[in-house]
């Protein structure tokens, strides 16, 4: 056992103190300050020049003033300004002294239409606003041809009242979804990110090793059954040391901005109210998928003997990673679907799948509990396999670059 806790601290140790680790960890910090002060910086950073739109009214109704009226309430941080000739509108668009200009004609049917050049279109904001103010200006310039007052005009204008009512007994109301939605979403990314990174690092450890003969001089002294699972546990403390440092820093900066997240991402998938059961069975689920797929790549990096050829050894399983989190992805938008409920049961996608079915719905117990029991016989299942291929992996020499070694490495386990 003194053994395991040696392998284990200098695999947390070499990999806690090495330079790319400090400078991930860095950056990342850093990478979540930013987005979570987006809004801030947005602020900060934004520029204080108002957009200028030159208008050519060719209507003939003088429809200037009341149009510039409807653009400033629609966005007041564009400039509107008058033209009377298009060839001078177009010389300040090309000399950047205005964004664009918009001619305002009369359509076939006596109607409005609007036309909107500027040099570059691919920013769509200020046509959009644009176009939400001419059709306001319609529907004003319709309602006073057709005498309809201004109460009229406003029950005219008023959408329907309308709501979502789940009939179910546990649902989720919509305005619960919207708020797990963002807390989801975001620890997907978490989850996908974390097990694919620290299962390829120790495929990685493992081939590097090898190839430096190291492996010759622990196996000597350590049976390749403790390095194993030393490593994988030192690599899962690494990263809960890594991920406490995001989550803190993250946890930190969102309660200080949490007044200004209500626009756009923010307004969308809200961070309000978190559920601290999402919280834990976040932590559950990543730590047992890491343990998932850190055996499996243990196993498949002690049967290459070159750094270069893990990457080609492991595909498969980043195949089966990534085929988990875009199912998880396309079931943001549908968490009740029936491929969800299926494939949050089988556990090389339940650590993903039944995390979004826990945090975007209300799922029986009984569930989670056969959920989280597969994948854990899974792992010791695989554990038990993967430790017979690694005491004969970590032997191997050679070129060893399919699934075939597998099958090598396990016969020769079966000589040691």
């Amino acid at each position: 056992m003194n053994k395991f806790w040696i392998v284990l601290s200098h695999t947390y140790l070499s990999k806690l103190k090495s330079k790319s680790f400090i400078i991930t960890t860095v950056i990342m910090m850093a990478l979540v300050l930013i987005l979570s002060n987006m809004t801030n910086i947005l602020k900060t950073f934004g520029s204080d020049d108002r957009e200028q739109v030159a208008i050519i009214d060719q209507t003939g109704e003088h429809l200037f003033d009341g149009y510039k009226a409807e653009v400033e309430a629609v966005n007041d941080e564009i400039t509107i300004i008058a033209s009377q000739n298009e060839e001078n509108a177009e010389k300040k668009v090309t000399d950047e002294e205005i964004s664009g200009y918009l001619l305002l004609e009369k359509d076939v049917n006596n109607g409005l239409k609007g036309t909107y050049k500027a040099n570059q279109i691919s920013d769509s904001m200020i046509s959009n606003d644009l176009f939400l103010a001419l059709s306001q200006l319609k529907s004003k310039r319709t309602a006073s041809e057709l005498n309809l007052t201004d109460q009229q005009i406003v029950q005219l204008n008023t959408p329907p009242a309308y709501e979502t009512i789940a009939l179910a007994e546990n649902a989720k109301s919509e305005e619960d979804l919207n708020q797990a939605r963002g807390l989801v979403y975001v620890l997907l990314f978490v989850i996908y990110f974390g097990v694919l990174m620290y299962a390829t690092m120790i495929a990685m450890e493992v081939a590097t090793e090898k190839t430096s003969r190291v492996m010759e001089i622990l196996i000597s002294s350590v049976s390749p059954i403790t390095q194993m699972f030393a490593k994988i546990l030192g690599v899962a403390l690494l990263s809960l040391t890594q991920m406490i440092l995001f989550f803190g820093v993250g946890y930190v900066s969102i309660k200080r901005n949490l007044t200004d997240m209500n626009e756009g991402f923010f307004a969308i998938f809200g961070f309000g109210n978190t559920n601290i059961s999402t919280i834990i069975y976040a932590i559950i689920f990543a730590m047992l998928g890491y343990l998932l797929y850190a055996t499996l790549a243990a196993c498949l990096g002690s049967v290459v003997s070159k750094v270069e050829d893990v990457q080609q050894m492991i595909s498969p399983m980043t195949m089966l990673v990534v085929i988990a989190f875009m199912i998880a992805m396309f079931g943001l938008g549908n968490p009740s679907a029936s491929y969800i409920t299926i494939t949050s049961f089988i556990p090389f996608f339940s650590p993903m799948i039944m995390f979004l079915r826990v945090g975007m719905l209300n799922v029986p117990f009984w569930e989670i509990a056969i959920s989280i029991g597969l994948l854990i016989a899974t792992i010791i299942l695989l554990g038990i396999v993967g430790a017979r291929i690694y005491r004969g992996g970590v032997l191997m020499y050679g070129s060893s670059k399919s699934l075939k070694s597998i099958k090598s490495a396990l016969q020769l386990s079966k000589k040691n």
